[in-house]
C-alpha cells in the first residue's frame, strides 16, 4: 500500500529504523519552497542513511502541501520516497522536483 502527494511517495512498511528527527517535514520544495509536512495527528519522523521513515502514532495524521490535496495517513510505519524520472539524454535517474 502506498500514497502519493506530488513528488513524495509514502509506502507502508513493517518497521522503521534510524534516528528520530525534531521536525515533521517529509520533503521541501526545491522550486516553490512549499513543504510536504504532517500538520495534524501524532507522528514521528526518522532518518537512516538518507532515507526518511514516518511513524503515525495517532489513529490518523494529515499530510499537507500548499499545492496538493491533503492525505490522511492511518496509524502505522511508512518509508518516504521521491518520484524519480529517467533523463535519456543524460542517461541518469533524477528526483522529480516539486
Amino acid at each position: 500500500m502506498f500514497y502519493q502527494q506530488g513528488d513524495v511517495i509514502i509506502k507502508k512498511i513493517s518497521e522503521i529504523k534510524g534516528k528520530r528527527l525534531n521536525h515533521l517535514i517529509l520533503a521541501k520544495g526545491e522550486i516553490t519552497g512549499h513543504n510536504h509536512i504532517i500538520t495534524e495527528g501524532n507522528a514521528e519522523l526518522y532518518e537512516d542513511n538518507g532515507t526518511l521513515y514516518l511513524r503515525v502514532n495517532s489513529e490518523t495524521a494529515t499530510l499537507t502541501h500548499q499545492e496538493h490535496k491533503k492525505i490522511i495517513l492511518p496509524k502505522g510505519d511508512y518509508q518516504i520516497d521521491r518520484v524519480r524520472e529517467f533523463d535519456h539524454f543524460e542517461e541518469e535517474a533524477k528526483n522529480v522536483r516539486d
